[in-house]
């Protein structure tokens, strides 16, 4: 497969998809969870009528939310979120810096793959659809929706109307 033009407008979500599963190799379980949080992402973004430079950011952030996992689990034995907000974004600066992105980009995108798992740092929309859209795949990976307490963290984390919408459809039907 032929790589995506990078800095093309119409091509960065597919160089970016490339460049995850260049990262991850034959892990195909975070190549996936990447995949579904962008799936995610992308139903909040149209719900939530985000402009084409918050869906950049948003995008590339999904693709590359994780990124920091391998590196922690070389360097600390450990895959926790605090290891990967250390990790990931220079994993992600190195990988934007291939695609020539701009520097308010490359800051923004490193900015909350850093915080991902540190919801006190959200401090903008782009985040949040991030952490609504990470969270909705957690659940279902890590069967959080057998937790009686689900409803809660749903109130408690999900601040958008479209991901508070898809969360209660989904898991408190």
């Amino acid at each position: 497969m032929s790589d995506a033009i990078p800095g093309r407008q119409d091509n960065y979500r597919e160089f970016y998809r490339q460049q995850l599963e260049r990262h991850f190799g034959s892990d195909r379980k975070r190549i996936n969870h990447a995949l579904k949080v962008l799936a995610y992402a992308e139903k909040i973004m149209c719900g939530e009528n985000v402009s084409a430079d918050l869906r950049k950011v948003i995008t590339i952030t999904a693709l590359l939310h994780d990124v920091g996992i391998k590196p922690a689990e070389e360097k600390y034995h450990s895959s926790a979120g605090n290891y990967q907000e250390i990790e990931g974004p220079p994993v992600a600066r190195q990988i934007m810096r291939q695609a020539g992105e701009p520097d308010p980009v490359m800051e923004r995108v490193a900015y909350i793959i850093g915080g991902h798992h540190t919801p006190s740092k959200n401090d903008g929309l782009d985040f949040q659809i991030i952490l609504e859209a990470d969270l909705l795949v957690n659940i279902e990976e890590e069967q959080l929706d057998q937790l009686p307490g689900l409803a809660a963290i749903i109130a408690k984390n999900f601040k958008t109307a479209a991901g508070t919408r898809l969360a209660t459809e989904q898991y408190l039907h």
